[in-house]
């Protein structure tokens, strides 16, 4: 079996309730919220204490975030980040965030 995990930041979650698990043809896909870009670190350690191989961090992260997660799990996991494309996409998602502050 594949298990992999999504993180992602939204304000006042839990990680602990805030997720949801596909578990499908050999595949276990965990999503899950973080209140803070720091809480990372603790979800990160407890998905590959539980079993997970890979971590993927929402674009939302700032880049040193991948690094900090890979310090904290040995390395024993990869950990890509989804990035959005040129400088367009970036400017139309800062301007989601700034219309919600």
């Amino acid at each position: 079996m594949i298990s992999w995990a999504f993180i992602f930041e939204a304000p006042e979650t839990d990680p602990s309730t805030d997720r949801f698990v596909i578990d499908r043809g050999g595949v276990r896909s965990t999503i899950v919220a973080v209140p803070e870009q720091s809480a990372v670190i603790q979800v990160a350690v407890d998905l590959v204490r539980d079993g997970v191989q890979f971590i993927e961090l929402c674009g939302g992260f700032e880049p040193s975030w991948a690094g900090k997660v890979i310090e904290a799990t040995g390395g024993s996991v990869p950990v890509g980040c989804v990035g959005y494309a040129g400088g367009a996409s970036v400017s139309k998602l800062a301007a989601i965030f700034s219309a919600e502050g």
